[in-house]
């Protein structure tokens, strides 16, 4: 057999302690390890600049309110930790910042215990990019019915749907699963889905049955940036199939052309102008100045 990959070095932030990844322990009986009671965040971390923060924070709190976890840290708080790890690593052009809050240790127990001190974990990675080949060419995605639960719009540790999800598309050999409950298109296993038909851009509406990325309002505002008309609503699988641009997002792929579905061509089967349009402004957005 081959011998198990080492567990990096890098430095982590577990329980208020900063220590190597690979020493980093929790107990066996925290929920988020015995139920998946927890929600997680990844911000891009851009040149050492976190990107988006306060909107991926808005987030971080939302899934925290819905769960019933008091917030560990204000905002000052959680950027202190981000950038003492930043500031300790051995800095690549792009990263990605790992949260996880878990509800704490208890015995084994379905019902929420009350006064437990929450489980915070926090590591920094690097962020690998899209392959050149796949922004130049788009990518093949597949599509499934949705099975997930009814509160996507939680970004909860209880990923295993979404795992299922993914590996149909890894089973396929293609880049992603784009999913429809009944014939309204969700998302995909971890992106967003973005249907562009006569130079407008359309996406689901983030309501429980979608999880509202942070590209949403990212995406809106490089849309309104070019003039690129831009909605939210309700998309029918009829109106995917027929799209002549389809895009997926997501914090660690920013924008990808999706050029085959179901192994049929996106359009004209290559990227197209809606999406260099929308990459050239994304690209724009990390340069300027994060709050």
């Amino acid at each position: 057999m081959p011998a198990a990959t080492p567990l990096p070095e890098s430095l982590c932030h577990l329980d208020g302690e900063y220590l190597p990844l690979r020493d980093a322990k929790v107990s066996v009986l925290d929920r988020g390890f015995i139920f998946g009671d927890g929600i997680y965040e990844v911000v891009p971390v851009y040149e050492g600049r976190l990107f988006c923060f306060d909107e991926h924070m808005g987030r971080l709190e939302r899934s925290l309110d819905e769960l019933r976890i008091p917030n560990p840290h204000d905002r000052g708080g959680w950027r202190t930790i981000a950038e003492r790890l930043i500031e300790a690593s051995e800095r690549s052009p792009s990263q990605s910042l790992y949260i996880q809050i878990t509800r704490g240790v208890a015995i084994r127990d379905h019902a929420m215990p009350a006064g437990l001190i929450p489980t915070v974990f926090v590591m920094l990675n690097p962020l690998k990019p899209v392959a050149d080949k796949a922004r130049a060419e788009g990518v093949a995605c597949v599509t499934a019915e949705e099975f997930r639960w009814q509160k996507a719009h939680i970004k909860s540790t209880s990923l295993l749907g979404a795992v299922l999800a993914r590996q149909i598309s890894v089973e396929a050999g293609a880049a992603e699963t784009l999913m429809f409950r009944g014939e309204l298109l969700s998302e995909a296993s971890s992106s967003n889905v973005w249907v562009i038909r006569d130079g407008a851009v359309a996406g689901p509406v983030p309501d429980h049955r979608v999880l509202r990325g942070i590209r949403y309002g990212l995406l809106q505002r490089l849309c309104e940036s070019r003039g690129i008309p831009f909605a939210l609503r309700d998309i029918t699988r009829d109106e995917v199939f027929a799209a002549d641009e389809l895009l997926i997002s997501s914090a660690t792929k920013e924008i990808v052309p999706v050029t085959r579905l179901d192994g049929r061509p996106v359009g004209k089967g290559v990227p197209g102008p809606i999406y260099q349009a929308l990459y050239a402004a994304y690209q724009d957005a990390k340069q300027e100045p994060q709050p």
